[in-house]
């Protein structure tokens, strides 16, 4: 007898189109950069169904797929490193898109 995988919690990321920036799928299906501002998933039938909603939107983002998320004190963390490299964003500090670390 086997059990049912437990579903992990996601949110749906992708890359803008243009400037290549990680993004999130908010709830209000505006792209956001800040991972504690997307929508957490915590059914696989509605992620799903958000995933296929984020990977429609062609003329804005590129690669779209689910990234499984904690619950963490200031809101959704990444379970990943992977992601957690991409939530502090791009390293090309000339262009001003890098997070400072303190």
């Amino acid at each position: 007898m086997s059990r049912a995988k437990v579903f992990t919690p996601k949110v749906v990321t992708a890359n803008l189109l243009v400037e290549g920036d990680v993004v999130y799928l908010s709830a209000t299906d505006a792209w956001v950069t800040s991972l504690g501002d997307a929508e957490v998933l915590t059914d696989e039938a509605i992620a799903e169904a958000r995933l296929i909603d984020g990977a429609e939107q062609t003329e804005t983002v590129v690669g779209v797929y689910l990234a499984d998320v904690s619950d963490g004190p200031d809101g959704p963390e990444p379970v990943h490193f992977r992601e957690a490299f991409r939530a502090t964003g791009p390293t090309n500090y000339p262009h001003g898109k890098a997070h400072e670390v303190a």
